[in-house]
């Protein structure tokens, strides 16, 4: 499935300060790694966003998210905003929260068993 590319600049833009942030083809969309984490992507025109599973239940009661469900099982700790829940400042609240869910995981190795270097 193709991705909305305004949606993801959109993303890039909120993300452009970050210089750990790598892009990566991922759930037939485009997934936003922050320090080698999912931290959200677009997926046709919704946001997927990756959260503390423990507040999974208090955004799915906000408007227009849902679980994400791609593959006909939900996975916890991810939710899919439809496009309506991205306009105005609610894209930048959305991407805000899972900043926060990626920089509260440990950071990943390399291939090399080495931890990547942070700025």
């Amino acid at each position: 499935m193709a991705y909305d590319e305004n949606l993801a600049a959109r993303v890039r833009t909120l993300l452009a300060d970050r210089t750990d942030v790598t892009e990566r083809k991922m759930f037939g969309g485009l997934t936003f790694m922050v320090a080698g984490h999912m931290c959200c992507g677009v997926n046709g025109d919704e946001l997927i966003v990756r959260l503390d599973p423990d507040r999974e239940k208090e955004a799915l009661a906000r408007p227009h998210a849902r679980t994400m469900d791609l593959t006909g099982r939900p996975m916890r700790g991810f939710v899919t905003v439809r496009p309506d829940g991205l306009k105005a400042r609610g894209l930048n609240r959305w991407v805000q929260e899972a900043l926060a869910r990626a920089e509260s995981l440990s950071q990943k190795q390399t291939s090399t068993g080495r931890r990547p270097s942070r700025p």
